[in-house]
């Protein structure tokens, strides 16, 4: 009996030993990072003994594997919080406002229209408008910094990211030389150490795990990619640009050494690359672009609106902007030798979209060109176009731009445009003379004195000044061919005859009307084949009344052409659809297109804010779980600690009993 009360003492000291070195161990590790709770388990052998102890890690799987995903969601909004908010500040804030930069410029032209023969006033309309680009090279710069700054911290968190890869795939190896023979006997640190770098890599990317052989942990990404897989086999990330070597994308280097293109859907990546790649696709870029297509828009409608105007020197206006040319970014994969350069066609600013375009060979002579969004995926239907002559022409929606190509393209050749992002900071003035401001119109309108009826002539409306395909000259000072010209009531209704310096005469019927009189010339001969202009007859004509259209020479006090140049600020010259929305495009004015920047990178930003304290709080839930499950309780470990110690007491004077038994006996024997 004594011998039995021995070993049953003997064997509850060593377990209780056991359980004291388990809690122990516990407590020690209490802020150790990654570290899971510990728990000995004993069983009872014959005769009551307590046998070999077991001690097991509690680890609940399922709740890791909702802390990790949950996780890898709030590591995203924070980051793309972070990202954005910042950009949302720098943008709201009124110092970096686009719209006070162009109402000033405006502001500068009403004064100058107000007073046209002033070359000061239109001195103040030259520095607004070079106020305007400065303040729209600022902004677009406030982009092109945080570009910078997601393209380091993209290479900084996928380094960080390939290191844990590699970790895992190392732990791994350990834990199956060391469960080889016997899962139970692989070291709880390593398994520990293991489960914190995958957590980690969640903080970066979202992924998933499963179980491999010998204890092993497969890694894949949210997208089905792998990252670890079985025997110590991983893939790594890196960071290429193709074809824009600033636009980084994540490629995944897979054994064999060849790159697969990741599917950068943002929302499945998750984490804080996730969230990085969802800061630049949904408000750097688009930022960036519709900042370049509002530059375009109003150099493009300066430079049309001014040309259809006489400058202060008696000539017809020129270009007040200079519109960038770019190159187009080639893919890797091209065969050909194509080059491309493409830049906004004149008079075609309206028809930009704020968005890239790729063009595509589909043989050596023809081209679909499509626009894009931030992440390539094309928006709307290609539009085919035709190789002649290095220059790309055909029938359909150009997106208002001019491309030309050099070189020979090869079937399946592709190219980026990115014409919006690079115009924003490569806007300049045509010129810095004030003079050039054309506020004159070219043409002046006057009736006979003659006259008997009651018919007024309006003062005309310019709509072409090119002296390849109007009336006017090319000459220094220009002039009207064959001008001055003479509009002649006859007798039948609403029928006039012009007549040029020379004699010229073409007949014709006028609208009833007398709207846009000069629509229904038709096929006359030069010089009226091509005006360039028309007017208004308004009241009731007679017979033989006539008008005289004549060269506006020396009427520098007049501001016609600057009044439809003050009209651009609240004309709808900026597209917001790539598709049609019915019979017209949907545009916006300058001011309207900036609002919408401002609007559209502040709604984002909250609504990241709103999900990111949604995802915080279920995080927050997630680890309070996988901490009551696995994370080490100092009061529950410090009962236990008295209840082991206890234990172990009793254990003791259990052999002290045995022991006092056995001297007994050993004395009644004697």
């Amino acid at each position: 009996m004594s011998f039995d009360l021995l070993n049953i003492g003997a064997a509850g000291v060593r377990a209780n030993s056991e359980l004291l070195q388990t809690t122990s161990k516990n407590i020690a590790n209490l802020n150790t990072k990654g570290y899971i709770r510990e728990r000995t388990e004993h069983g009872t052998m014959i005769g009551g003994m307590v046998g070999r102890g077991e001690t097991v890690r509690l680890l609940n799987q399922f709740a890791q594997q909702q802390l990790n995903r949950d996780i890898s969601n709030q590591s995203y909004y924070e980051q793309f919080v972070t990202e954005s908010s910042r950009v949302d500040t720098l943008f709201a804030q009124e110092s970096n406002s686009l719209s006070k930069s162009i109402n000033a410029m405006f502001n500068n032209l009403q004064s100058a229209v107000n007073l046209p023969s002033s070359t000061t006033n239109r001195s103040l309309f030259m520095t607004g408008a070079q106020g305007l680009i400065d303040q729209m090279d600022r902004l677009s710069g406030i982009v092109v910094d945080q570009s910078s700054i997601v393209n380091d911290q993209l290479d900084i968190f996928s380094q960080e990211a390939n290191n844990l890869v590699q970790k895992i795939s190392e732990l791994n190896k350990q834990v199956a030389s060391q469960s080889a023979l016997n899962l139970n006997s692989v070291d709880h640190s390593v398994l520990n150490e293991r489960d914190q770098a995958i957590k980690d890599l969640a903080e970066l990317v979202d992924i998933e795990t499963l179980d491999g052989e010998n204890g092993e942990k497969l890694v894949f990404l949210g997208t089905g990619d792998a990252l670890v897989m079985q025997g110590g086999a991983f893939n790594l990330f890196s960071n290429k640009g193709d074809p824009d070597p600033n636009h980084k994308s994540l490629v995944l280097d897979i054994k064999d050494k060849n790159v697969v293109q990741l599917e950068l859907d943002s929302g499945s990546l998750k984490g804080k690359i996730g969230g990085l790649l969802a800061f630049r696709d949904e408000v750097l870029i688009p930022a960036q672009n519709q900042l370049g297509q509002i530059g375009l828009a109003l150099a493009d409608a300066f430079n049309q609106q001014n040309k259809l105007g006489m400058d202060l020197d008696g000539n017809i206006g020129g270009d007040l902007f200079k519109i960038p040319t770019v190159g187009g970014f080639a893919y890797s994969d091209n065969t050909g030798t194509a080059a491309l350069t493409a830049t906004l066609e004149p008079g075609r600013g309206n028809e930009l979209p704020a968005t890239d375009f790729q063009v595509t060979y589909t043989s050596p002579t023809t081209v679909e060109i499509t626009a894009v969004d931030a992440k390539g995926n094309p928006i709307g239907s290609p539009t085919t176009g035709t190789i002649a002559a290095g220059v790309i022409t055909g029938t359909g929606d150009y997106f208002g731009l001019q491309m030309n190509v050099t070189g020979a393209g090869a079937t399946g050749d592709k190219f980026l445009v990115k014409l919006n992002q690079q115009a924003a900071t490569s806007l300049e003035l045509a010129t810095q003379r004030p003079e050039a401001l054309a506020l004159a119109s070219p043409i002046r309108t006057e009736k006979s004195a003659d006259n008997n009826g009651t018919a007024t002539i309006s003062a005309g409306t310019v709509t072409d000044t090119d002296p390849t395909t109007s009336a006017f000259t090319a000459t220094t000072p220009p002039t009207l061919n064959d001008g001055p010209y003479t509009l002649t009531k006859t007798a039948n209704a609403d029928e006039y005859t012009l007549t040029s310096a020379s004699g010229v005469n073409h007949t014709f019927t006028a609208p009833a009307n007398g709207k846009d009189i000069l629509s229904t010339v038709g096929a006359a001969p030069a010089p009226f084949n091509n005006l360039g202009f028309t007017f208004d007859i308004e009241g009731t004509p007679n017979t033989g009344d006539s008008f005289k259209i004549s060269f506006n020479t020396g009427g520098f006090d007049d501001n016609r052409n600057g009044a439809a140049l003050d009209g651009l600020k609240s004309s709808d010259l900026v597209r917001q659809n790539v598709e049609s929305t019915g019979s017209t495009e949907s545009h916006k004015t300058f001011n309207e297109a900036y609002a919408d920047i401002v609007t559209g990178v502040g709604v984002i930003t909250n609504q990241a804010k709103t999900n990111s304290a949604a995802f915080e709080a279920l995080a927050s839930q997630s680890s309070a779980w996988f901490e009551s499950l696995s994370g080490v309780n100092l009061d529950e470990e410090a009962a236990n600690l008295l209840r082991f110690q206890q234990s172990y007491s009793a254990s003791a004077q259990v052999i002290s009993a045995a022991r006092t038994v056995f001297d007994t006996l050993l004395s009644a024997a004697r």
